[in-house]
């Protein structure tokens, strides 16, 4: 039995500690978010937080949970969507999708630390992140607007 905190609630997991993080969101807590795509850490879709550390779900065992999770449903809502979520809606960076929830933690992570990047830094955090559309242009847009929205710019 593992215990977590993700987005801030606490919750129980009936799984092996050995069980990947990224299976026990999203089979044990019905936290579909955050995405499956290569399970070897090279995709980037499977994307959270831990302690405000992106990190990849698939490679953490749930027994190496070292602070509180943060998904890509604890970013924001359909009601009040976090600066970072609407930039990606305003720029319509989404096309199939699939790999975005992983893309907006990535970008997160990235500003937490880097406020206001540079295009060399948004690409070499982003650089792990795989996006098989190919909207990297529009990625680093929104990137930069939610950064000025978020310096109050």
């Amino acid at each position: 039995m593992a215990n977590l905190t993700i987005n801030g609630t606490a919750h129980s997991v009936d799984l092996p500690d050995e069980v990947p993080l990224l299976w026990a969101l999203r089979d044990g807590l019905n936290m579909t978010g955050t995405k499956y795509g290569c399970g070897v850490a090279a995709c980037g879709a499977c994307t959270v937080h831990i302690d405000g550390e992106a990190v990849r779900s698939c490679q953490v065992a749930l027994g190496d949970v070292w602070g509180e999770v943060t998904t890509i449903e604890g970013l924001g809502t359909p009601e009040d969507m976090a600066i970072l979520q609407q930039a990606w809606v305003d720029h319509q960076v989404a096309q199939c999708g699939y790999c975005q929830s992983g893309q907006i933690m990535q970008a997160a992570a990235l500003l937490a630390v880097t406020p206001e990047p540079t295009d060399e830094e948004i690409d070499e955090a982003m650089a792990g992140n795989l996006c098989r559309c190919g909207t990297y242009p529009r990625i680093r847009s929104a990137i930069h607007d939610a950064a000025k929205q978020m310096q109050g710019a």
